[in-house]
């Protein structure tokens, strides 16, 4: 089959989703099938808006965009191997002109269902693939729009499933994340790990940074030998306290050899995961996981039996959990 994803744009950095999206173009060309994908430079408030004076901007942006050639990337994808058959589409904005004609196509988030929803019956089957609620990156109504148009929607957890029926969407299919156990593994006794604890570290509110922050001072002030690495996409922030290690950018293998497997405690104080693809690969290098109950990890993470969960936003909660 000819196969199309439509990405929200190009990832310079690693994105937890464009990585769940790169791994399935992947296992698909793999098993035989065309895969293409899309990356537009931008995203235009396109189709629903119908004022004049935004059609305009909309119209000089786009013209903007197509001449000045910004759709090509400076580098390719380095932080994730993509298979030399997937092809890598660049494109300036997601107009159906620009998207090939295939069997299926995929949106990858609630901007790309807008347009893959208006698009013929020549580009395929409409499917939307759906890793979390996105009312953080876009208005609530039009992302619960989304939900509701004649797409095929694939979930990748229990919990969105639920909120798609809530909200009166239908035919949605759980499709849990897979981790790649031939790049996350053990590699370090979990008994001759030090009192380590490691923790994604993000400058969205709702990734919980400072509520971790604030519960490992409390474990700190009761361990105080206890020793604690951050790693992320961002520069070092001045929110992370001296006596805390960060690692910019880590590569996989530093990731699950000196991160990952050189920790006994893997902390995650997220407000809300589509899956939370750190704490399982974390959970396959042998950490013990403490976390917000955020809904993605709760298909993987049970309480008291692969896991300790705590209340979101508590940063006292999570503290003792960590010391228990």
């Amino acid at each position: 089959m000819k196969i199309t994803f439509i990405l929200p744009g190009y990832p310079k950095k690693p994105v937890g989703g464009f990585k769940i999206v790169y791994q399935y173009a992947n296992e698909l060309v793999k098993r035989g099938h065309e895969v293409s994908i899309v990356h537009p430079a931008f995203m235009p408030n396109y189709p629903l808006s119908n004022n004049l004076s935004s059609k305009i901007k909309l119209t000089i942006k786009k013209v903007l965009c197509y001449y000045l050639k910004v759709t090509l990337p400076s580098e390719k994808v380095k932080w994730q191997y993509i298979d030399p058959r997937v092809q890598m589409i660049y494109v300036p904005f997601p107009d159906e002109k620009f998207i090939p004609d295939g069997d299926v196509v995929i949106a990858t988030a609630w901007h790309t269902a807008e347009y893959v929803n208006i698009y013929t019956s020549k580009k395929g089957k409409k499917f939307y693939f759906i890793q979390g609620y996105e009312i953080w990156s876009g208005p609530k109504d039009r992302v619960d729009r989304t939900w509701l148009m004649p797409l095929k929607k694939i979930v990748i957890a229990s919990w969105l499933k639920d909120l798609g029926i809530k909200l009166g969407a239908k035919d949605i299919t759980v499709v849990p994340n897979a981790i790649e156990h031939d790049k996350f593994y053990l590699t370090k006794k979990i008994e001759d790990r030090p009192k380590r604890i490691s923790m994604l570290y993000h400058r969205s509110d709702w990734k919980g940074s400072s509520d971790g922050i604030k519960a490992l001072e409390i474990v700190k002030k009761i361990v105080p030998d206890i020793q604690v690495v951050f790693f992320g996409v961002p520069e070092r922030g001045k929110d992370i306290p001296d006596w805390i290690e960060y690692v910019q950018t880590p590569s996989q293998e530093y990731l699950r050899d000196n991160v990952y497997n050189n920790s006994s405690i893997f902390l995650c104080p997220s407000w809300t995961e589509g899956w939370g693809l750190p704490v399982s690969e974390a959970m396959a290098c042998g950490c013990a996981i403490v976390s917000t109950k955020n809904g993605g990890v709760q298909d993987f993470a049970i309480h008291e039996e692969t896991a300790l969960l705590s209340p979101i936003k508590d940063p006292e909660q999570l503290a003792n959990k960590v010391k228990s």
